[in-house]
């Protein structure tokens, strides 16, 4: 049987289950995005020109796969640069002063920022190259 958490612990703020857990769960996610645009300048930029990609996608994408593909990756670009923000977020709440750990961290988390951004680079060649 599981041992109930006692309260002002970690485990205590995990939920139980059900229908309020979705809806829970859909108010984390909204707090998660309105802080990533509020302190993430790089994902505000991504948005930015990902919504321009996106609408030039719905547009120019020569068949519906095509464009999937064109706004997938431009979702992914932005999926990926939350997690380093957020990674990044830890490491600054984990240790205000300089660690080579959290800094291996964060490095790891912009280099798979930049993964992102090629891959999705590499779709837009692939559909749009004569």
């Amino acid at each position: 049987m599981a041992e109930i958490p006692s309260p002002g612990t970690a485990a205590a703020l995990k939920s139980t289950g059900g229908a309020g857990r979705i809806w829970q769960a859909f108010g984390y996610s909204r707090r998660g995005f309105a802080a990533a645009w509020r302190f993430e300048a790089a994902f505000r930029q991504e948005v930015g020109l990902g919504l321009v990609l996106i609408v030039a996608a719905v547009v120019w994408a020569p068949d519906r796969w095509q464009g999937l593909l064109l706004v997938a990756s431009v979702l992914q670009v932005w999926l990926v640069e939350l997690v380093n923000s957020a990674i990044e977020t830890l490491a600054d709440a984990v240790s205000p002063e300089l660690h080579p750990l959290l800094g291996r961290a964060k490095d790891m988390g912009s280099a798979a920022v930049m993964v992102s951004l090629c891959l999705a680079a590499a779709a837009w060649l692939v559909v749009f190259w004569p």
